[in-house]
């Protein structure tokens, strides 16, 4: 037994979720200080004065218009945003309903829906729960999984649109106190997340246990449910929201900037509301049910493959409960990480947002070390036994604190590596935009070869994570090595929900008609926070990397498949066909931007030629049909990509029986985690060059320049090459890997008890 008690236990993770969530409102307190209404100030009121300022000329609009401005501009992106969700919400209604069905008939069928105990798997000797009651709990798992992903999801777009007006006032007064604003939102959204996910698993938990009681084995393979929730409905966010914004964003792009030569965000542009909106649903709500959907998967391959270990047999509830307790240290660690950036080390200038943002990371990282070590010794008993595929491996508890803390280090390199190769900073991205002089066809040759060059260091991190866990600890090493890379997750999603943030801030800026020097502040906020993106979006590929090794090392325990033998036929057209999924996905989703786009630049180009005035300010163009193009596309192109991974994993191990599906879910982790690093990169890195063009901060940067110069024009093509690529495709394809191996590892009773149907009648 390790030092803490079970009762300590049951205390102390439910405490550190309800301080994560008191945190984060404590953030939106600080936030909502900053007002946006241009309403009379109460006379002791100077916080509010100030920043409404009576003198406040902007551009020649005065102060109190400019509020006023800013204030419809949020409005509009808000409910743009929030119809946009709602109408993607009933969408999905019908698929819980429908997939929670296909879970119960499923796993229900297993023994004929049999009320009877039957023999544990793995404790031999004793009665476990009949199948019947894991068909129910793991369906209403995914339920609860489903329903704490959507809320994520639509909690961190309210913040997101709360907070970029206040962002673009607080702008006014300077660098500093903007950076703030947007930081302090983020970190809003990754407090609410990392506590919700945590207390929702918790209290499932316990609920499932007051009918498990000592069934373990039986509890925990079915709170396996909740991570596929999470991830079937970050799958959707991720791709309906990716296909919504850079639909808009190209439609923006190649009209406004190429062929009007009008600048980014400009009013002018039809498709500049709709642009706006999908930074919020698609970075924001997509990226925030996406890391919740890691979180929630690493956490269900631990406690299962946990639970069929010395630990599960036992009943020793706090080593059961490690993964928690990592989770909840790392929201206490997250919470001093947050403090060097608002209140001990404040942001000066511009060229201090990067590194306060990498240092987010470092600080982090150091801190959560040192937890992890304290949470390790105090839960663990000092040696204890893992039942791993047949073979018992006894391990020390030293020994899982190398497991952890190797993941955590891994996702610290694969962040700075990220931003080595997205930053405007470094010398690739520079390179990028030097070969922007010849043209758009010798910047796309760069940019794809950097995002290729940029696979081999993130690539070679994990495997010496999962070489380390696994000898270590075998799968369960593994699977706390995908924990210790997200236990800094309120960290890691304030650095990247900032950058959003920052963007729309931006935007504002420019439709309210501010100042140049407003622009420039809200541009240095957004180039750092499109670096933080792709070190977010880093962070996710890594760590889906070792949760679908570990939930795939839980699949193939659970269908009890002794070895996988590539050499056998069955294993390799699995192998195949599994690393073809991700271009596959990759094809529809960039075809639905593509097609997506296409018709947004038709409307853009109708509006310009159509409404007279337009281009000379004296009209206003129709912002609600750009909003509206991407919301039905959206929300039509994303089901195609959704039914070929959830249907993938159906099909093969039903028909084709597990050995297949086994080669099927290597193939795609192994050809999906590749694909991802570089299209996040190469889309990040042209997105970069182009504003290293813009920024003109250096006397490269210049020469290149300024605005509309051919070597801009090419590098404005990049980017939109480039759109789909880092904000769809990419972090859409670590949800893939994710979900396929969860949902085969829910439905392994059955394809163990009827798969392989075709091989059977063969």
């Amino acid at each position: 037994m390790g030092v803490l008690s079970e009762s300590l236990t049951q205390v102390l993770i439910p405490v550190a979720a309800l301080i994560g969530i008191g945190f984060a409102l404590l953030q939106w307190f600080l936030v909502s200080k900053v007002k946006v209404s241009a309403h009379y100030t109460a006379p002791g009121d100077e916080y509010s004065k100030s920043l409404i300022g009576d003198s406040d000329m902007e551009n020649g609009v005065h102060g109190h218009e400019v509020t006023i401005k800013c204030a419809e501009i949020q409005n509009a992106i808000s409910v743009g945003a929030t119809s946009f969700l709602f109408t993607q919400y009933r969408y999905l209604t019908i698929f819980m309903g429908v997939f929670g069905a296909i879970i119960f008939l499923f796993l229900g069928s297993v023994k004929g829906f049999s009320t009877k105990s039957e023999p544990c798997i793995y404790n031999i000797g004793n009665l476990c729960k009949p199948a019947l009651a894991n068909a129910i709990f793991s369906t209403i798992a995914f339920l609860l999984g489903a329903l704490t992903s959507v809320l994520s999801g639509f909690l961190g777009m309210k913040i997101a649109t709360y907070a970029n007006a206040r962002t673009t006032l607080e702008a006014r007064k300077g660098i500093g106190k903007a950076f703030i604003t947007a930081f302090r939102s983020g970190a809003v959204m990754g407090f609410l997340l990392a506590a919700n996910g945590l207390l929702v698993l918790y209290i499932s938990i316990n609920l499932f246990k007051l009918y498990y009681g000592d069934d373990w084995e039986g509890l925990y393979e079915s709170i396996t449910g909740y991570g596929l929730g999470g991830s079937s409905m970050a799958l959707f966010g991720r791709v309906g929201g990716g296909i919504y914004t850079k639909a808009a964003d190209v439609g923006a792009d190649l009209v406004g900037k190429v062929e009007r030569n009008i600048p980014e965000d400009d009013p002018r542009n039809p498709a500049v509301i709709a642009d706006n909106v999908g930074d919020n649903v698609g970075d924001i709500a997509g990226m925030g049910s996406d890391l919740f959907g890691s979180y929630a998967e690493s956490s269900c391959a631990a406690l299962f493959v946990a639970s069929i270990s010395s630990f599960g047999v036992s009943h020793d509830y706090t080593a059961m409960s490690y993964p928690l307790i990592i989770s909840s240290m790392g929201i206490v660690v997250c919470l001093i990480t947050t403090l060097f950036a608002t209140d001990l080390f404040q942001v000066k200038n511009a060229k201090e947002i990067e590194p306060s943002l990498k240092r987010q990371l470092l600080i982090s990282t150091v801190l959560m070390t040192a937890g992890i070590a304290v949470v390790t010794f105090l839960a663990l008993p000092s040696e204890f036994t893992l039942y791993d595929s047949g073979t018992t491996k006894i391990v020390k508890n030293w020994q899982l604190f190398f497991c952890v803390a190797v993941g955590l280090w891994a996702g610290l390199v694969i962040g700075y590596i990220t931003e080595y190769y997205t930053s405007s900073a470094y010398s690739p991205v520079q390179g990028v935009a030097d070969s922007c002089r010849t043209g758009a066809a010798t910047n796309v040759i760069f940019g794809l070869a950097l995002g290729y060059k940029s696979v081999i260091i993130p690539i070679f991190a994990i495997a010496v994570a999962i070489y380390v866990s696994f000898s270590l600890a075998a799968m369960y090493g593994i699977a706390v090595g995908a924990l210790g890379m997200l236990s800094t997750m309120a960290t890691s999603l304030a650095i990247d929900a900032y950058g959003p943030i920052s963007d729309n801030a931006g935007g504002i800026a420019e439709m309210a008609g501010m100042s140049h020097e407003i622009r420039e502040r809200t541009d240095a906020l957004d180039a750092a926070g499109n670096t933080t993106a792709a070190i977010g979006k880093g962070f996710a590929i890594g760590s889906a990397a070792l949760v679908s090794l570990a939930l795939f090392g839980a699949y193939v325990s659970r269908a009890g498949i002794k070895t996988v033998d590539v050499l056998t036929p069955k294993a390799f057209i699995g192998l195949i066909v599994g690393a073809m999924l991700p271009y596959w996905f990759s094809a529809m989703t960039m075809k639905s931007v593509g097609s997506a786009a296409l018709k947004m630049v038709e409307e853009v180009r109708r509006q310009f030629n159509s409404i007279p005035g337009l281009m000379e300010g004296r009209a206003k163009p129709d912002y609600a049909n750009c909003v509206k193009i991407s919301t039905d596309a959206s929300l039509k192109e994303m089901i195609p990509p959704g039914a070929l991974v959830l249907l993938s994993p159906l099909v093969a191990g039903t028909f084709f029986g597990v050995e297949t599906l086994a080669g099927v879910l290597a193939g795609s982790l192994v050809s999906g985690v590749q694909i991802a690093i570089s299209a996040s990169n190469t889309g990040g890195a042209w997105d970069n060059a182009k504003k290293y063009i813009e920024a003109g901060a250096s006397e490269h940067a210049v020469s290149l320049g300024p605005k509309g110069s051919d070597a801009h024009k090419a590098a404005v093509i990049g980017d939109t090459v480039g759109d789909p690529l880092k904000d769809t495709s990419g972090p859409s394809l670590n949800i893939l890997i994710k979900l396929m191996a969860v949902e085969s590892l829910v439905f392994a009773p059955f394809f163990a008890t009827h798969g392989g149907l075709l091989f059977k009648l063969l």
